[in-house]
């Protein structure tokens, strides 16, 4: 039991089973459908560089720092990145920053699991066959388009949910059925299990399909140059998509660092809140520094080693380099369908690429429900029944509101940059301040050693200390210069935006409230701080756990 809540503790049942879900959290939607496009758009193989440079200075010390301060809140026997921070933090306002851990995969979630309705739609219609783009290749493109813009209404706000029952409201529905089963069972039961299989089959369709990509040759000899091999040059020389500008002079663009910065934070799930309520089921001898590098790999195998060699080069040789990357949104939902009419057995591998869409968006989409599960948990001290229905009925009425107001996408746009963007690079930023400076690099340092099977680089405690926030404060202030004017200029005219952020805001009060609510509790159950090394915390209970200890 977790002390005097008299909730009972769950824990992760394998190690592979951790690595999996954390990894299964990381690998979604971003990996397939942005990936490509970002890279595509910001200078090919030269975007890599900066790309790169994100990882190893932002994402992967945010990572192994997350991993950490979810292990070391753990052993105070919370689960919620509100009481992690206040646990860590030793004052009051670190719970009140912790809100963004809750808010931030809460907000997504809303509309995150709309587009994975959509995944699971595309994937039903080309199963059953009735994805028809016509006879004329010519006219392709454009019914794709429409038909895209029918499935989610984006040509009128209120569409789906009148005149009947919208297709892609049933799979909405569906989606969120699902993904409140899972949450239900468990940790062990749900979230782990689904990795666990999720994962591999994912990789299995990802194999088949990229497998059909590389050996499409040249489809059409008379036209020589749309062969496979251009194709991957086309994601991968060092030169911008347009122009013939060097690679330096790509680099010297703040928008280019900027993009990949952002690319990592939703490779890796970093700054979602996610990472720090895994790691804090973690058993106290339990490793995070290996585990956390495999989860970041096999996130990274999936994206660029999947992703990357797949969505553009397929693209390229039926269209090529007139390839429409103006969102995610026209390259996977738009584009490749065309592709697909082009290629035979289309239908066949548009379900497989569906498909796989879908298991990587659900398996993300779990590990956005877990960390506000935790949190209502302990700042309420009810069950998971309770804090499932509660979650349940505060993320309908927010996806609702999505599904409603869907023309041109304009509330899920809003939400995806204030939400989806905007408040990671908050979060983010909180936390290698919180680890940094206030938990310390060296005890940190000494908290994920416990246990762990490989030893950080030394030069790690120099950049989380130094280099990252110093380059997360860098791009944040580019990407506001950069972005923020026309979100404000939308704001300002009223309307959908205006709305949405008034949501996001009326969330963020909600779950505030509920931290002066849940802030009492935990002052009452707040345990000794644990002791690193060989001596145990002085508890009678600790021969059974560290997770027993008051």
């Amino acid at each position: 039991m977790d002390g005097t809540s008299g909730r009972r503790r769950e824990h992760w049942g394998t190690r592979v089973g951790v690595i999996l879900a954390v990894a299964g959290s990381a690998v979604g939607l971003g990996n397939f459908l942005r990936f490509p496009g970002v890279a595509a758009q910001n200078g090919g193989g030269t975007f890599m560089i900066p790309y790169f440079c994100a990882l190893l200075f932002v994402g992967l010390p945010i990572c192994w720092a997350e991993w950490t301060m979810g292990k070391y809140g753990g052993m105070f026997g919370f689960n919620s990145c509100p009481a992690i921070f206040g646990a860590i933090g030793r004052r009051p306002i670190w719970r009140y920053i912790g809100v963004l851990g809750i808010l931030v995969p809460v907000g997504i979630l809303m509309y995150y699991v709309l587009i994975e309705s959509w995944c699971l739609g595309y994937a039903v219609s080309y199963l059953c066959g009735t994805i028809d783009l016509g006879g004329d290749p010519a006219a392709w493109a454009q019914r794709s388009g429409e038909h895209f813009t029918r499935f989610v209404g984006a040509d009128q706000d209120g569409i789906m949910l009148s005149g009947g029952i919208h297709p892609s409201v049933i799979f909405w529905v569906l989606t969120f059925a699902v993904n409140f089963f899972l949450i239900f069972r468990g940790l062990e039961k749900g979230i782990e299990k689904v990795c666990t299989w999720g994962i591999p089959l994912m990789a299995l369709c990802a194999f088949i399909v990229l497998a059909r990509v590389l050996t499409l040759g040249t489809p059409d000899p008379a036209q020589p140059d749309r062969s496979v091999i251009n194709g991957l040059g086309f994601m991968w020389n060092p030169k911008p998509v347009a122009g013939e500008e060097p690679w330096y002079v790509v680099l010297a663009n703040p928008q280019v660092w900027m993009s990949a910065a952002s690319q990592i934070f939703f490779s890796l799930s970093v700054g979602f809140g996610v990472i720090i309520n895994y790691a804090s089921y973690l058993r106290r001898k339990d490793d995070v520094v290996l585990s956390g590098l495999t989860a970041s790999a096999t996130n990274e195998f999936f994206e660029v080693c999947l992703g990357g060699l797949i969505t553009i080069p397929a693209a390229f040789v039926f269209l090529g380099a007139a390839i429409p990357m103006s969102s995610s949104f026209d390259l996977g939902f738009k584009t490749l369908p065309v592709v697909f009419m082009h290629m035979k057995f289309g239908n066949f591998f548009g379900f497989l690429w569906f498909f796989m869409l879908f298991l990587a968006a659900i398996t993300s989409s779990l590990s956005m429900l877990q960390p506000a599960i935790a949190f209502l948990e302990e700042a309420l001290g009810i069950g998971r029944r309770a804090s499932v229905a509660v979650l349940g009925l505060a993320t309908v009425g927010g996806s609702l509101f999505i599904v409603y107001f869907s023309k041109n996408l304009a509330a899920l746009d809003t939400m995806d940059f204030w939400v989806g963007t905007a408040l990671i690079f908050v979060l983010a930023t909180c936390q290698v301040i919180l680890y940094a400076w206030v938990l310390g690099v060296e005890k940190g340092g000494a908290i994920a050693a416990e246990g762990a099977e490989l030893r950080q680089p030394r030069v790690f405690k120099f950049i989380v200390k130094y280099v990252s926030p110093v380059y997360l404060l860098a791009v944040f202030v580019m990407w506001c210069s950069i972005k923020l004017p026309g979100y404000v200029k939308d704001l300002a005219g009223g309307g959908v935006p205006l709305l949405t952020v008034g949501m996001i805001a009326g969330l963020a009060i909600f779950l505030l409230l509920l931290i002066s609510v849940g802030g009492r509790r935990w002052n009452a159950e707040t345990r000794p701080e644990p002791r690193l090394g060989d001596v145990a915390p002085p508890s009678r209970e600790d021969v059974k756990g560290w997770e027993d200890a008051i």
